[in-house]
């Protein structure tokens, strides 16, 4: 078929009288229907005509999909449970059918772009995720979707039925493929037994050019339907001027089989039916596996998806309803039955139970629950029933955060997975032109030899395994780390946190429990002990610091504090009983209070003219911390602490903890500082924090970790977030981080071995075809089992006893 009968836009064939074309480069260019015409002519009209220039593959052919359709993800319901807002700012992940290169991420993201109130929009073509972020007042989701869909791509908000849906597809249709090449193979195998026989011990010539026909006649749906993905991605690949790994196995495998089909029909020469069965075989056998290694990949956020029950019991007058789960509103209660999920998070108002939170938490034993304890959506109730005050709905709740960090690393891609993908290209380059020269040699020595030896280099030359060598280690890691209890939630974070040489860490809700109370309260001025207290917790009622909870028990009712504003590093401000109060660091509050001598430990509450109390709150220290210590130690990393709280405090810790460098009433912009110095010193730094003080440092740092119960700010702002709470997960992560590094590198090494050890044999003539299909593949496998070796990686956590901690003083 001529390029003139196919579609410009998407490659298929143009109907017979279908006349219709768009001017693009100053040619008329054929289009099949009116769908691509006015998708091309959109693209054209946009100024994205460079699309066609790179793209790799065709174009998807635009469906007919009606516009109203798209006006319902403009609804408020729909987009409580789809979209995350923040402010005036909403961001949405999308699965897109059709995208098959870089040309078509880039077609898509320079579209968007120029939208009005698009403020980011990141494509990631190896998986087909998107991530969009519009301003609300500026931009309707449902204008950008209609966008995407006008240049030929199907957006899907990303959801649990989306991506096992095109997961399933997936992986059948890559079954169908499997089975068709096996088989096949294994016919044509049967027959080339056959016909090695007779070459050495004679055969009738007519009973000869039958087993030669027959294994045409099998080969071929093995090459044209099995091999179809491998001959539609050099095409593409040609087509955009790109050398892909696809290209030399068209190559060999379309040299191969016209080579065999005209000796057959020539009845002289050799045939290599069952080179190109194997070879499509095997290649297929490596790509499936690797497309296994990346779905079990994705399969943790869909478990966590599906943990969330369809429907819940909610509370009514008279009883209780069935409701889905996503008509519940913060406010609701909801009855939960022994052995349901506790559908969204909530606050335990009525009963007695346990809660199975291993799949969020990665802690197998169930947790206690009472009532005015916290229930999070997903968990198992596997006690007895109870009954739930809804807190959180939708986006807005502790799973929702967890798959949308997840999502967050499916949408980008490491930089030395680029790097790989780049080297595989000038690969590939290399092969075609070493092909070129061994042909030629072997014309002048043996020309009978020259096509045999041609094709095993390009053969067993393939550079898959190159390819797969840095996704399949990072894949694999990746999940033994999810199920360990560490999210990663950017895709550099591996490498980084291999590469670390120092640890800084914050005190309060990172060394410690993040659980203080409060010891003491020495009266300063004219109130007294209760209402020094009470004033304190009255500041303390809208903070998230962890040093707020030792305030939230105190008892009766407490004076309304307005205006109350944070000082990250230094503590609270507000208006109490018409005058200006302040609770925090000593400097802090002396700022409004007259000059006194006071210890410069403790927290202290004044208001305008008066000191009022120096409180005094204690938080234990986590279970095993002293542990962890020694082994970062013993990892070589230098461990440090950065905290805003008062340097007794800070000492007391760091010593109980056994670490010696220790920094105390730090700001944010301290602790920034801190990060850069090292960093100009040449050390890697990895921050691990909890709180909205530690955000700007976590976002920084070249790798940072925060605790899991820590404020939603901190979380986004870090490269992973610690599920369980439990720091010896840090030391095993880096563990197993340099580990995945070594096996990346082990990969590399072997694929760069392998192709530059076989690369002289096969132009030698020393390898047969089909030795270099076993060779090539085996080759690609080894680089994934090699990987897979990681799914297995220890990050276990040793017991200890929890009465050990010790108490750290604020």
């Amino acid at each position: 078929m001529n390029a003139a009968s196919q579609c410009f836009h998407c490659g298929e064939p143009v109907p017979a009288g279908v006349e219709l074309a768009v001017l693009l480069g100053g040619e008329p260019r054929p289009m099949c229907c009116a769908g691509c015409k006015a998708a091309a002519e959109f693209i054209r009209d946009a100024g994205l005509g460079d699309y066609y220039r790179f793209r790799e593959a065709p174009a998807p052919r635009p469906e007919e999909f009606p516009d109203d359709a798209w006006v319902t993800y403009d609804r408020p319901e729909v987009q409580e449970r789809l979209v995350v807002s923040q402010g005036d700012q909403s961001s949405v992940n999308l699965l897109l059918e059709g995208v098959r290169c870089s040309a078509c991420s880039w077609l898509i993201e320079r579209r968007l772009e120029r939208e009005p109130g698009v403020a980011n929009v990141a494509v990631n073509p190896a998986t087909g995720r998107a991530q969009l972020e519009w301003r609300t007042q500026a931009a309707r989701l449902s204008v950008l979707l209609r966008t995407v869909h006008a240049l030929g791509y199907r957006p899907h908000v990303l959801g649990l039925a989306d991506t096992l849906e095109v997961s399933l597809r997936e992986r059948r249709q890559a079954l169908k493929r499997l089975a068709v090449a096996g088989l096949g193979m294994m016919q044509v195998m049967m027959f080339a037994v056959a016909l090695y026989a007779g070459a050495f011990e004679g055969m009738d010539p007519v009973l000869r050019q039958y087993l030669r026909l027959v294994s045409m006649i099998v080969a071929t749906p093995v090459l044209l339907y099995a091999g179809r993905p491998f001959l539609q991605g050099a095409w593409r690949n040609l087509r955009a001027r790109h050398l892909g790994m696809d290209v030399p196995v068209a190559v060999a495998l379309l040299l191969a089989y016209g080579a065999s089909t005209w000796n057959t029909f020539a009845g002289s020469g050799e045939v290599y039916f069952d080179s190109v069965t194997m070879f499509v075989f095997l290649l297929l056998l490596g790509r499936f596996a690797e497309m296994s290694a990346r779905h079990q990949a994705g399969s943790t956020s869909d478990a966590l998806l599906r943990m969330q029950p369809v429907s819940a019991s909610r509370v009514v007058a008279g009883g209780t309803e069935r409701v889905p789960v996503a008509e519940l509103r913060a406010g609701d209660t909801v009855v939960v039955p022994a052995g349901e999920s506790f559908p969204v998070d909530g606050v335990l108002t009525e009963g007695e139970t346990t809660a199975d939170e291993s799949l969020l938490t990665g802690e197998s034993a169930p947790v206690p629950k009472r009532r005015g304890d916290a229930v999070i959506g997903g968990s198992t109730n596997t006690g007895r029933p109870v009954r739930t005050w809804v807190t959180a709905v939708g986006h807005d709740t502790v799973l929702a955060s967890i798959v949308r960090l997840l999502e967050r690393a499916q949408t980008e891609r490491p930089a030395i997975a680029r790097l790989a993908d780049r080297w595989a290209s000038r690969f590939v380059g290399g092969v075609l032109l070493a092909a070129i020269a061994v042909a030629g040699a072997w014309v002048l020595v043996d020309p009978s030899r020259a096509f045999e030896a041609t094709l095993a280099v390009l053969v067993v030359t393939c550079p898959c395994a190159l390819s797969l060598a840095t996704p399949a280690a990072i894949t694999a890691s990746t999940a033994a780390l999810a199920r360990g209890g560490l999210l990663v939630t950017r895709a550099d974070a591996l490498e980084s946190l291999a590469r670390a040489t120092r640890v800084i860490v914050d005190k309060t809700g990172t060394l410690t429990l993040g659980h203080p109370v409060v010891v003491s309260c020495a009266p300063l001025g004219s109130l007294g002990r209760e209402e020094c207290i009470k004033a304190a917790a009255a500041l303390e009622q809208s903070s998230s610091h962890p040093l707020a909870m030792a305030f939230r028990s105190v008892a009766g009712p407490l004076p309304e504090a307005t205006g109350v504003s944070l000082h990250p590093g230094a503590g609270l401000e507000g208006v109490l009983d018409g005058r200006s109060i302040r609770f925090g660091s000593h400097e802090f509050a002396a700022a409004i209070a007259p000059p006194r001598e006071l210890p410069d430990s403790g927290i202290y509450l004044a208001r305008e003219g008066e000191w009022l109390a120096r409180i005094e709150v204690r938080d234990p220290l986590r279970a095993g911390v002293a542990e962890v210590v020694r082994s970062l130690e013993a990892l070589g990393l230098r461990v440090e602490v950065a905290s805003g709280d008062e340097p007794g405090s800070v000492a007391a810790v760091a010593a109980a903890a056994g670490i010696v460098e220790h920094r105390a009433r730090l700001k944010p912009e301290d602790k920034l500082a801190r990060v850069r110095e090292l960093e100009r010193r040449g050390e890697s730094v990895l921050m691990v924090g909890d709180g909205v003080n530690d955000a700007p440092v976590l976002a920084a740092a070249q790798v940072s970790i925060a605790m899991g119960a820590g404020a939603s700010l901190a979380q986004t702002s870090a490269d992973a977030v610690l599920m369980v709470q439990d720091l010896r997960v840090v030391p095993a992560a880096i563990a197993l981080a340099r580990r995945t590094l070594a096996i990346m590198r082990q990969n590399l090494g072997w694929a760069v071995a392998y192709n530059f050890t076989a690369l002289p044999l096969a132009a030698l003539g020393l390898i047969p075809p089909w030795a270099a299909a076993i060779g090539m593949s085996a080759s690609s496998l080894l680089v994934v089992f090699n990987a897979m070796r990681l799914r297995g990686g220890e990050t276990a956590r040793p017991s200890t006893t929890p009465g050990s901690a010790a108490v750290a003083t604020a």
